[in-house]
């Protein structure tokens, strides 16, 4: 019988789905935090990152070996959909070079290679990749990917995550408190207090969302705590006070915006509080220039105003600074900078003629009482960029019962967001900050 032979492989083909995919997937991950970007427009995206990728994993052995094995070692761009195609590969090799390529990656192939982990289905993680663990000279960062991968795929169990949540270097540490917060295992008070007690931001932030998450009393008073020091920080407890909507909260958020060095912060955390007297006070930061948009932005939240055509002004092209006033500037766009600015006396009439059918003692959402109903539907139609915090607040209501991953692909998302809509809305109708015991 003569002997098959094989069809030689078209290597442009194959390179050229890797360079589209790491280009699209690019993009998509920039969309997940954009403020002029929707769900349904990400999961356009979406399907170009799916078609390349599944062209990559088609390519089976010959072009894993020879093509996406070495790009592991390659840009984080595509490290990325390498390893999301090496790890959804039929056969145990792919996903087995994935995990060979864990503990001689450097820290930017390590975070691309734990951004390929959390994207994965939960059945394509190598089940060896808990072993990583037990190495003695396991490097911090290597710690911290498995327990966060773990956590995010439901995966974490109390034996696997509890030798680390004393760890000395917070931010594994505060990678085992993520993991058995998701996994919703039961913490003991005093490991839990002392993460509280941290002077690491890190570690603290993590540990104010564990306590809250199972309902601890402590939590919230260091919350409170953080957030009245007033030391930047990633604005992590700001937020959290505009979340509990409660009326003191939200005048502690309001004498914040004095400090020009967390005005940003607490304009973001306003925007969540969904107040009236918010909503005033974002109005005036509309004619501080450096503000405006993000007070715009906060305000629509609140409101349900769109700042666009009448109530939207047009972005100047910002010039570039010279290289020689300041080399170490940091000159990549982030996500507020596609913000539209917003034309503060257009706003103000408009808000002249609509603030009186607001009650000052309720909350909003969009312009609409804030309820459960809302919150889901926010989750789904509201800008990317604010999707992040209203899935915690979703998650902080439920105890940690309904958890939607809003930076997963959009079929995850969709069906997190079906089981949500299936749950009583009795179990997350209560503002986070009630009920918190010991």
């Amino acid at each position: 019988m003569a002997e098959l032979t094989r069809k030689p492989l078209h290597w442009d083909i194959y390179e050229e789905h890797l360079n589209e995919a790491a280009f699209r997937w690019s993009q998509w991950e920039k969309a997940l935090d954009a403020p002029d970007f929707t769900l349904e427009e990400v999961a356009e995206l979406e399907e170009h990152v799916a078609a390349h990728v599944d062209g990559l994993v088609l390519g089976s052995g010959p072009v894993a070996e020879h093509l996406l094995v070495p790009a592991l070692a390659d840009e984080p761009e595509r490290i990325v959909p390498a390893a999301l195609a090496l790890l959804q590969a039929e056969v145990p090799s792919g996903p087995a070079a994935v995990l060979a390529a864990l503990p001689e990656a450097t820290p930017p192939a390590l975070a691309a290679l734990q951004r390929a982990l959390e994207l994965v289905p939960s059945r394509c993680i190598p089940a060896n990749l808990p072993a990583l663990l037990k190495q003695e000279d396991a490097a911090p960062e290597l710690l911290a990917l498995v327990l966060e991968t773990l956590g995010v795929h439901g995966l974490a169990t109390a034996p696997l995550c509890m030798p680390f949540l004393t760890h000395p270097k917070p931010q594994v540490a505060a990678a085992a408190l993520r993991a058995t917060s998701r996994a919703r295992v039961p913490l003991e008070p005093a490991i839990l207090q002392r993460a509280l007690d941290s002077a690491e931001p890190t570690l603290r932030n993590a540990a104010i969302l564990a306590g809250l998450m199972a309902g601890h009393r402590g939590s919230w008073a260091a919350c409170q705590s953080a957030a009245g020091s007033r030391e930047p920080g990633d604005g992590l407890p700001l937020l959290l006070l505009g979340m509990s909507g409660d009326e003191r909260d939200v005048k502690r958020l309001l004498e914040l915006l004095s400090d020009e060095t967390l005005r940003p912060h607490a304009l973001w955390a306003l925007g969540f509080s969904g107040r009236v007297a918010a909503a005033d006070a974002c109005l005036k930061q509309m004619w501080n220039e450096p503000v405006a948009a993000l007070a715009g932005e906060a305000f629509s939240a609140i409101t349900g105003l769109r700042i666009a055509e009448e109530y939207g002004a047009p972005r100047e092209e910002e010039e570039l600074p010279p290289l020689e006033e300041d080399l170490d500037a940091d000159l990549t766009p982030k996500p507020e900078d596609s913000l539209p600015l917003p034309q503060p006396e257009r706003v103000e009439a408009w808000w002249q003629r609509e603030r009186q059918r607001l009650d000052v003692k309720q909350r909003y959402l969009a312009g609409q009482p804030f309820t459960p109903q809302a919150l889901l539907d926010a989750l789904v139609s509201a800008p990317m960029r604010r999707r992040h915090a209203l899935a915690l607040e979703l998650a902080l209501r439920s105890r940690g019962t309904i958890q939607v991953p809003t930076r997963t692909f959009v079929a995850h998302q969709l069906a997190a967001l079906k089981a949500a809509r299936a749950t009583p809305a009795s179990s997350f109708s209560r503002p986070f900050a009630e009920g918190l015991r010991g």
